[in-house]
């Protein structure tokens, strides 16, 4: 297996410290808003790349955070006239209904920040004695100029960083560079209690807190988006290097691209900005799952409602198409595939930079040549496409399950269709089959038999 690694700039083997388990970290949301598309594109890539894994045979323990105290919160409260607590708790809620919708299940637990209080300490006092971190009047900041190899993630130079810092300062604080790891309360502010007065922690800070708790002081992969680079997971390995004195945090790092909403970066600031919640008011999650999945990870997605519905209308063929191959029971046919080199094949593309648009683009291919000789494939040629299909799913998860219907039912339906059809009624046929579609009940008639399928 081998993939683009941030660290290095280079496509890498990768090689995991413990045979057969990877350790994988990937940053999670603050919780005080309406998730967007860039949150799914990172979640739905990183859920199907952990499930690749463990389809291979890898043991992955898949960790992710949630920071649950941040300004963003403590300002959504006030607004609302409500507790940080409270805000945090809706958004976690709302955050864990969203995956599940999007079929995301491969995340082994998630860590609130708050609930790791004591270990943000304990780190900040190390970073301190080490000589790497200082208290002023308003917090606990790291002091970046003591970590020479901060910028290597972001490939800067830190002279250039230190020249071009724009951080505010205050009478003690000694840089503009420096990042705050412990902020000392505001009135009216949550708090918690620490050897520097009562306070909160920084953003960065979280993350290095909870790795360490779960996975030591260094770990296989770190993920995340790529406008998360920098300066947020330059300054966790800024953190967790400066007392481990490793040589790495995380020896992988991973990046997935910024969604482009008509050829602009999606934000706030421009408007742009598309919610989870809207987008699956009008498209299906495998829909949503197979738009960004058919994309190199890496690299920007230009979303639009066009290249959504482009997605829904692949989909479709490939999910018409297991559903057809369902209903096969001919023991006659001489069409043959050679399922096991085809799924080797298909785990060859994955492991070469996780490259779900090549494995779309075969899969598409491989779907036109199955319906081009549907009419000659047998039970037993069905069963073995089926299993490829399958072993796809298994991570891609874009085929949803088959939702059981009374099959006597539609049959009867079918059999009034067909009388109607014999006595050449036609519009009333079509109405019937327009409506069991609405139902997402699919017919075809072929060869004077009528096949039906659900989607």
């Amino acid at each position: 297996m081998r993939f683009y690694d941030t660290l290095s700039g280079s496509v890498k083997e990768f090689k995991p410290m413990h045979k057969n388990r990877i350790n994988i970290f990937v940053c999670g949301p603050t919780v005080y808003d309406d998730f967007h598309l860039g949150h799914a594109r990172t979640y739905i890539f990183f859920d199907t790349i952990v499930k690749f894994m463990r389809s291979i045979g890898y043991s992955v323990f898949y960790l992710q955070n949630i920071t649950d105290i941040d300004d963003k919160i403590i300002k959504r409260a006030h607004d609302e006239d409500r507790s940080p607590e409270e805000i945090a708790n809706r958004y976690f809620n709302e955050y864990l209904r969203i995956m599940s919708q999007l079929g995301i299940d491969s995340v082994n637990y998630y860590a609130r920040a708050t609930l790791y209080i004591d270990e943000i300490i304990s780190q900040i006092k190390r970073m301190i004695k080490k000589g790497y971190a200082y208290e002023t009047s308003d917090g606990v900041y790291f002091c970046v100029r003591k970590f020479r190899d901060y910028g290597e993630l972001s490939k800067q130079n830190l002279d250039n960083i230190i020249e071009n810092a724009r951080g505010v300062l205050n009478e003690d604080k000694r840089n503009p560079e420096d990042f705050v790891l412990w902020k000392k309360m505001k009135p009216g502010e949550p708090y918690w209690e620490s050897p520097w007065g009562k306070g909160r922690p920084g953003w960065h800070i979280e993350d290095t807190a909870i790795t360490e708790t779960y996975f030591g002081d260094e770990y296989d992969i770190h993920g995340g988006g790529s406008d998360l680079i920098f300066p947020h997971h330059e300054a966790e390995i800024a953190q967790m290097r400066s007392i481990s004195n490793k040589r790495y945090l995380a020896h992988y790092w991973i990046h997935t691209g910024m969604i482009n909403v008509n050829r602009e970066k999606m934000s706030k600031s421009l408007k742009n900005y598309i919610t989870i919640k809207d987008v699956l008011k009008e498209y299906k999650p495998n829909e949503l799952r197979f738009a960004v999945l058919n994309a190199n990870f890496n690299t920007s997605i230009e979303f639009s409602m066009d290249s959504l519905n482009e997605s829904r209308e692949a989909l479709s063929r490939i999910i018409n198409t297991y559903r057809k191959l369902k209903k096969i029971d001919s023991e006659s046919g001489d069409y043959m595939v050679d399922s096991d080199y085809i799924i080797k094949r298909y785990m060859d593309i994955m492991s070469d930079n996780f490259d779900t648009r090549s494995l779309i683009r075969e899969l598409m291919d491989f779907v036109t040549d199955i319906n081009k000789n549907m009419d000659h494939i047998n039970k037993d040629t069905a069963g073995n496409i089926i299993r490829i299909f399958d072993y796809i799913n298994s991570f891609m998860n874009i085929i949803p399950e088959e939702r059981s219907l009374n099959n006597n039912i539609i049959d009867s339906v079918l059999n009034i269709r067909s009388k109607l059809r014999s006595e050449k009624r036609y519009d009333l046929s079509d109405y019937i089959r327009m409506e069991l579609e609405k139902s997402g009940i699919h017919i075809e008639d072929k060869n004077n038999k009528t096949q039906w399928w659900i989607e």
